[in-house]
């Protein structure tokens, strides 16, 4: 047998091993996102694929439908997640995404709503660490695989050479193909079904970015040019208890310098923060001060 046809064995193989764990999402849109089998009756996709959260069914390879129930989602993740009542149907093989390394041939596969499958292949293009979305989301890996997200491979797995599920497929920017690692599904997937929403620490205050003068930048020795002000203080909350006052910039929190309101976000989305006791810099008159503030969690939308 050549190696071509052996190749072609194995990857057809691998679709048929990892694609039992693929099923269309059925939510009212003329294209059908695909999900993925995550773990024993939890059904992962794309979330901003979806047109709706109730009322949704999912199509299985021998194209019967069944009803799946919303528990949760993370939009700056790009993750929703559901819960299936059978539990038949096999789970996913979850992977690794850090052993992926640039030139690694991937899958990227989906299920059509009559419940045929479907792959793309390709090679991985990026490999890069921890980004944060558009949206605020912390993201472990920055995956980009060369494929073809065709109509309905949104939401569906990147399976790596050895029939690993290393993350979920979503559309980043011209429609190119972004993957969001194994990793921070588990982690998203994690907290949804325990407490139905993302926990996110919390300040209480409105923040915007602003400039820093040159001068007061190099007296008092900071790293960046911008800051955050405080604009709004909410009364007994986290920031209010700590004594952060209206006018107050924010230049570095837990150690970390900040220069606008993402950083400042990114760094509360770390749910291990939350009831901790962190350390604020802020200029205050002219001068640098240091509050400790407790963190608190953000309340769920």
């Amino acid at each position: 047998m050549s190696s071509l046809l052996a190749l072609s064995n194995s990857l057809a193989d691998i679709v048929q091993q990892a694609g039992s764990a693929v099923v269309a999402i059925n939510a009212g849109r003329r294209i059908s996102p695909s999900g993925i089998h995550w773990r024993k009756g939890i059904i992962v996709t794309s979330d901003e694929s979806l047109g709706r959260y109730e009322e949704i069914t999912i199509t299985l390879s021998d194209g019967q439908t069944q009803p799946i129930s919303f528990l949760g989602h993370d939009p700056s993740t790009d993750i929703a997640v559901f819960q299936l009542q059978n539990n038949e149907i096999p789970a996913a093989q979850i992977g690794d995404a850090t052993n992926l390394k640039v030139g690694h041939l991937v899958l990227g596969l989906a299920r059509g709503s009559e419940g045929d499958i479907r792959a793309a292949m390709g090679a991985v293009s990026v490999v890069s660490g921890a980004w944060r979305s558009m949206s605020g989301g912390n993201i472990d890996q920055f995956i980009r695989p060369d494929i073809t997200l065709y109509p309905g491979f949104a939401g569906g797995p990147l399976v790596d050479a050895a029939g690993y599920v290393v993350g979920m497929n979503t559309s980043g920017r011209r429609g190119t193909a972004l993957t969001i690692p194994a990793a921070t599904v588990e982690r998203v997937v994690n907290q949804l079904v325990t407490k139905g929403h993302i926990s996110r620490g919390y300040l209480g205050v409105g923040m915007q970015p602003v400039l820093l003068p040159s001068n007061l930048k190099a007296a008092l020795n900071l790293s960046t040019a911008t800051g955050v002000i405080v604009v709004n203080v909410e009364p007994n909350g986290p920031a209010d208890n700590a004594g952060l006052l209206l006018g107050d910039v924010l230049v570095s929190f837990d150690g970390v310098a900040v220069s606008d309101t993402g950083d400042v976000l990114a760094l509360l989305n770390n749910s291990d923060r939350i009831g901790k006791t962190v350390k604020i810099q802020i200029v205050r008159g002219g001068t640098l001060a240091q509050l400790d503030v407790v963190v608190g969690e953000r309340p769920a939308e």
